[in-house]
């Protein structure tokens, strides 16, 4: 066995989509535990300050798209490897879940490669939590029976057949990463058929104080969020259900981590 290989230990885990509420109860064992947190950026940082050991070493390695400075897919995972070679228990924090494009396959293969034992514990992904805090159901009966979840960027490439399946399904499409992108991907959704008058959301930060929802329908998109800059993370949905959105949202920025706000130092 190598060298530090009988204490390592890693564990995968999502975090939530922003409120520092929505963790599990194994997560908020784990942060007891572990020696080193490597988190990402969209961690709230409550979640560390409330629940991780006072001793524990937390690493910053945060990966944000546009932005030159940040960690790529690759020193992170060398980092996490060398930590658990060290024979340390690593927690590696990843908002949302870990399922959800999060680049989990990398660090996966990383650890099966070397040989270090690992778990992995799931997270409320943003389109779970920006449904639930929107009151938005991402499916309902007599507006859409089933959900994607897609990503979009700059370098995402769809086939003809791909695009035209997104523009005339009937199920609500949940689109990660493209808060920078939303006035190309409707007007792909346009020219592959889609009915101009779908309902489209740009959903700010949700679960968090400073979550914002933005509405307008695929053939208002240009004129509706021309200039704005969407902040990080934003997640796009578009389908019939945001039609719900007036009847049920309940949740308002001043109800954000209120049990949290209570607790001491």
């Amino acid at each position: 066995m190598k060298d530090g290989l009988h204490n390592a230990w890693v564990t995968l885990a999502g975090a939530g989509p922003g409120d520092p509420e929505l963790i599990t109860l194994k997560l908020q064992q784990r942060l007891q535990t572990a020696d080193v947190i490597i988190t990402d950026r969209l961690v709230h940082p409550d979640i560390i300050r409330l629940h991780a050991r006072k001793d524990a070493r937390v690493l910053m390695t945060g990966k944000q798209g546009y932005h030159e400075h940040s960690y790529t897919q690759e020193e992170v995972t060398a980092i996490l490897i060398d930590e658990a070679l060290q024979g340390k228990k690593v927690l590696r924090l990843k908002g949302g879940d870990v399922a959800f494009f999060s680049n989990v396959l990398d660090e996966l293969e990383a650890l099966e490669k070397h040989g270090i034992p690992f778990e992995i514990i799931p997270g409320i992904t943003a389109a779970s939590g920006a449904s639930a805090y929107t009151g938005i159901p991402l499916t309902a009966r007599g507006y859409a029976q089933g959900v994607r979840f897609i990503a979009y960027n700059p370098n995402q490439a769809y086939d003809t057949d791909t695009w035209t399946s997104l523009a005339q399904t009937s199920d609500t499409l949940v689109v990660y990463m493209a808060g920078k992108t939303i006035l190309a991907f409707a007007e792909q959704l346009i020219r592959h058929g889609a009915p101009v008058t779908r309902p489209v959301a740009v959903i700010e930060q949700a679960t968090t104080a400073a979550q914002q929802i933005h509405l307008s329908a695929l053939i208002k998109v240009a004129d509706d969020f021309n200039g704005l800059a969407f902040a990080s993370p934003s997640l796009v949905v578009i389908g019939e259900v945001l039609q719900l959105h007036g009847r049920f949202s309940w949740f308002s920025s001043g109800q954000a981590g209120s049990v949290f706000n209570e607790l001491p130092e």
